[in-house]
């Protein structure tokens, strides 16, 4: 068995979990901003000492960051300038033109990441039919080298009008300012995002150039570091969409690793899903920064090729920044351990987005922070032991909860600090409710038939108020939940998909433009794929993006090898009507059928997941003592029992209100749950009856 190395970095915390012949062993540190490699290292040179294997052993570290992502929602990344076709200057500004709160008079559009007078146009244009119309100058391009130059620009991304269809003028804008401007950090849209839409296509290339820098040195200095220490093992980057691609490939595409550290948590979930037997998931990962929710089908996540970034009015399609990318599909919202909360002019409670990160942190932190957080609020309702955070490394100090509680909500409301915490926490909870509600309206789905599955550090504490606001009966609460996606990134594949925007009209079906196309994609993918692991077998994965004539977005539709290489008219007409059926309940008569997208997804074999007999509960759990912790659903303090999670074995029960604790985490039954041990270890909090 091979020792592996997978790091999460958070906005709050560093989670840290080798694998190695004696199992999985974990640690959670806190983020270090600054120079976030500095905490990877604490953290593997302290899980190393406590599994006793040296990190000169490790043969493979995994690696997922939020920075990424936090870098677009800070707006803290390059100088960057986006090339354009002339007259189109304006699109990443005017975005689709929608509205997408209509009856808000005082709607404010979000700002476009790069102001106008960081586009700068080039005379030149190709056609939709991919034909070239105005040739493009080399002397306009240089000329514009100069200008960026003296500017002071660090990236360029270029974006030209239908290069999805051909290339030639973004390739000689790439050629030019190698030579000119070797130094500067250049992103083409082709190689980025060769897909229709020139809105969803800009940003997403803006996006790349921006962050492009910024990622591209912290992975220089973490693969040195490394080495410093010893570990010169190949190093993997888990991307968006749920798969591993390597370090060089990371930090020429960064944006794909926008949603890194929650795609380890998605493939976490469903690997538990798998081992459960359940197909119906909600994957639900509270950090200390961000909570995200996602949707699990058939031990499968479900995936998108356009997600948007920072959503910026209630969690609503259109008031982020989309980027079209492949991504696993899930809602991620400004709800996390260090959410800061306050009271806002109507006197009501506000949580988030803003947050206390790791510095200075939560007032209990004793690091300098004076306002209320989540953690805070869990602190003072009695869900957290403040003399054994995160394995007692972190102590927190209630007094100063208490009373950033009472200057900060209590003195504003005429509360004590009790009932501040709970009303701060209540808040978060209905926050990542409604998102919850949300992401499955919009996805047609019922969560009532779902079953909940909850890690990251705070997940555990929220995890069963959620399910009794959302009509869920059942959760599970995995062996590792404080660090899943760290875990998530042992369980991950190494994957790459390849899109292209071809456009295929029904009545000009051409098989053979069909077949080349997705060989030339497959080509592509297990190219990247064979750099990260030059000998394991790989499987492709086929999908055509359709839609009837005249609609404005396509349905995903799944093929075979065999239907790739043989495409037909009449199968790909079935499969579409089939899955169109199946998502709005008919077919439409008399349209033409088109195909726009296509992708090849190239991964190597996931192993399946064992499954696990269902246990019954039979013994009650004997408790290591009582806390007095505040239930949500009764509205006061209640004495529960307290457990430790290494005690609570298989076969036994403990009824809410209860409190389980690890050094990772803290599990908090409510009244009207019951919670058991699972034959994998996971614990089971069910509805009591």
């Amino acid at each position: 068995m091979e020792v592996r190395l997978g790091v999460d970095i958070g906005g709050t915390f560093t989670d840290v979990v080798l694998e190695s012949p004696k199992g999985l062993t974990s640690i959670k540190v806190l983020t270090t901003y600054a120079a976030p490699e500095n905490a990877i290292i604490e953290g593997m040179n302290r899980v190393c000492e406590r599994a006793g294997v040296p990190a000169s052993a490790i043969e493979q570290i995994i690696h997922g960051t939020t920075l990424a992502t936090n870098a677009l929602i800070e707006r803290r990344g390059a100088k960057t300038a986006l090339i354009t076709t002339q007259g189109f200057r304006d699109v990443i500004e005017m975005r689709t033109e929608s509205r997408f709160e209509q009856y808000d008079l005082d709607l404010v559009l979000p700002d476009p990441l790069l102001p106008r007078q960081q586009r700068l146009t080039v005379s030149e244009r190709i056609d939709a039919n991919g034909d070239v119309l105005i040739p493009l100058d080399r002397a306009e391009v240089e000329a514009l080298c100069d200008t960026i130059d003296a500017a002071g620009y660090e990236s360029v991304a270029v974006g030209l009008l239908h290069s999805y269809l051909n290339d030639q003028h973004e390739r000689l804008i790439g050629e030019v300012f190698a030579q000119r401007l070797p130094n500067v950090a250049l992103s083409l849209s082709c190689e980025v995002s060769p897909q229709m839409r020139e809105y969803e296509r800009f940003n997403t290339v803006a996006a790349n150039a921006y962050i492009k820098p910024l990622m591209k040195s912290y992975l220089g200095r973490l693969a040195g570091r490394l080495r410093e220490q010893g570990t010169d093992c190949p190093i993997f980057l888990m991307h968006s969409g749920g798969g591993i691609i390597s370090l060089e490939n990371a930090a020429e595409f960064p944006v794909r690793l926008v949603e890194s550290g929650p795609a380890g948590g998605a493939v976490f979930a469903a690997h538990i899903a798998g081992r459960h037997g359940l197909d119906k998931v909600l994957s639900f990962d509270m950090g200390g920064t961000t909570a995200k929710i996602c949707l699990i089908k058939d031990q499968t996540p479900k995936t998108a090729r356009v997600f948007e970034v920072a959503r910026t009015y209630r969690f609503k399609k259109g008031s982020g920044m989309p980027i079209s990318i492949p991504v696993i599909d899930m809602v991620e919202i400004g709800a996390g351990g260090g959410s800061l909360a306050h009271v806002d002019a109507l006197n009501q409670i506000r949580v988030g987005p803003e947050s206390a990160g790791s510095e200075p942190g939560p007032a209990c932190y004793g690091r300098g922070g004076e306002r209320p957080a989540v953690t805070d609020g869990d602190l003072l309702q009695g869900k957290l032991d403040p003399d054994n955070f995160a394995g007692g490394t972190i102590p927190l100090d209630k007094a100063a909860s208490s009373a950033a509680i009472r200057a900060h909500i209590g003195e504003k409301l005429d509360l004590d600090a009790v009932e501040a915490a709970y009303g701060l926490t209540e808040v978060v909870d209905e926050n990542m409710s409604n998102a919850a509600r949300v992401h499955a309206v919009e996805n047609g789905e019922d969560l009532s038939d779902y079953t909940m599955i909850a890690f990251g550090g705070a997940a555990p504490l929220h995890a069963a108020r959620l399910c009794e606001k959302l009509g869920i009966h059942r959760c599970l609460v995995p062996t590792g939940a404080g660090v899943g996606s760290a875990i998530g990134f042992l369980k991950a594949p190494f994957s790459f998909e390849a899109t292209r925007s071809v456009f295929v009209e029904f009545k000009a079906f051409e098989p053979s433009i069909i077949a080349s196309t997705l060989a030339e994609l497959r080509e592509e993918a297990t190219t990247f794929v064979r750099s990260c692991d030059a000998n394991a077998p790989i499987e492709a994965e086929y999908k055509v993006y359709m839609r009837y004539r005249g609609q404005g977005w396509e349905i995903p539709i799944n093929l075979t090898a065999e239907q790739a290489a043989k495409p037909d008219r009449a199968t790909f007409q079935a499969l579409f009507e089939r899955d169109y059926t199946q998502l709005f309940g008919r077919t439409v008569a008399g349209l033409e059928i088109e195909a726009t997208v296509w992708a090849v997804n190239a991964t190597t074999p996931t192993p399946k997941a064992e499954r696990v007999p269902a246990t019954a509960a039979t013994a009650d759990a004997l408790p290591q003592g009582t806390r007095t912790v505040f239930d949500a659903a009764l509205g006061r303090t209640v004495e529960a029992p307290v457990i430790e999670r290494d005690t609570f074995t298989l076969g036994q029960r403990i009824s809410g209100p209860a409190i389980i604790t690890e050094d990772e985490t803290t599990i908090i039954v409510p009244s009207s749950r019951s919670a058991s041990v699972q034959a994998d270890g996971c614990i089971d909090l069910q509805v009591k009856g």
